[in-house]
């Protein structure tokens, strides 16, 4: 816990206030419309995303690491969601059984995670086989020359929001074991040119329940982990 931590947990609502307006509520919406029955939220910051989801959710569960960010989450989800369960947890590291959600939500945190191939993998494991992936992520540009300008501009970006401008998210889900079932590409609203791309979809977790279980293995800390 730091001070920036805590001042851009305090400031957060306001920094994205404009891009909100811009589009990305609307973003937001379309994306949770479509969540439904037992659904975990990773990442879940201040809540932005609470008011979204609609009577088809069953069970909503939402976690999130930084201490700041969940006295703010926990606030909003009494006042405005007060069944939501509430958790701390980092996305690498989900305290819930295999196969336990039948979707998983994902909103501008897989730019941030600490090792997002293992959060990727953590999220295939908790959901159940053919489970949804529901995301909306800025993401490294296909446009080489801007690539390229998001790699010069990335320690920036990371100083001033703590995320990474530059990641192949599409291709990291895949890897996971995902199946991408629905892709749109756009533009985070109000955002630098260079943490602009993003990208909108679902993909579904693997049928075969045992090709998670050997992802999750590959994970399992070292004999020389701290």
């Amino acid at each position: 816990m730091t001070i920036r931590t805590m001042l851009f947990a305090a400031t957060y609502d306001l920094q994205t206030k404009r891009a909100e307006q811009a589009g990305l509520t609307a973003l937001r919406q379309g994306l949770l419309a479509q969540a439904s029955g037992r659904v975990l939220e990773v990442g879940g910051g201040t809540g932005a995303n609470l008011a979204h989801y609609g009577p088809t959710v069953t069970r909503l569960t939402v976690t999130e690491p930084d201490i700041h960010m969940l006295k703010r989450l926990t606030r909003r989800a009494q006042a405005h969601a007060p069944d939501t369960t509430v958790l701390r947890a980092p996305a690498e590291d989900l305290p819930f059984e295999d196969s336990s959600f039948d979707a998983v939500v994902s909103t501008l945190v897989l730019c941030g995670v600490d090792d997002q191939p293992r959060a990727l993998r953590e999220i295939c494991r908790v959901l159940r086989p053919a489970g949804r992936l529901l995301f909306l992520e800025h993401v490294r540009s296909a446009d080489p020359e801007l690539a390229k300008k998001q790699d010069r501009m990335n320690w920036i970006n990371r100083l001033v929001v703590g995320c990474d401008c530059n990641r192949p998210t599409l291709n990291t889900i895949e890897a996971a074991g995902f199946s991408v079932t629905a892709l749109e590409n756009t533009t985070l609203p109000k955002a630098p040119s260079f943490v602009r791309p993003t990208i909108v979809g679902s993909a579904m977790a693997p049928l075969d329940t045992g090709l998670r279980t050997v992802a999750r293995g590959s994970d399992e800390p070292s004999a020389t982990g701290h």
